[in-house]
């Protein structure tokens, strides 16, 4: 006679294990924003001080817009 049990939601039975696995994704969608946003600073940084003072961006603020929805700076 065998006996086989089937679990399918491991994470609900291991509490540790999905605080683990929920740390994995906050680093991982915390890595690939922060990534996006690098890309976005490289091209403000490549833009003339006029083409940025247009935008109404200086060079030493560049960071701070970036990064104004997440940051209070």
């Amino acid at each position: 006679m065998a006996y086989t049990a089937t679990n399918s939601d491991f994470a609900v039975s291991h509490p540790v294990f999905a605080r683990v696995i929920n740390a994995l994704k906050s680093f991982g969608t915390s890595y690939v924003e922060a990534r996006s946003r690098q890309a976005e600073i490289a091209v403000l940084e490549s833009m003339s001080d006029a083409e940025l003072a247009e935008r109404g961006i200086t060079r030493e603020g560049i960071v701070r817009h970036v990064f104004a929805d997440t940051y209070y700076i």
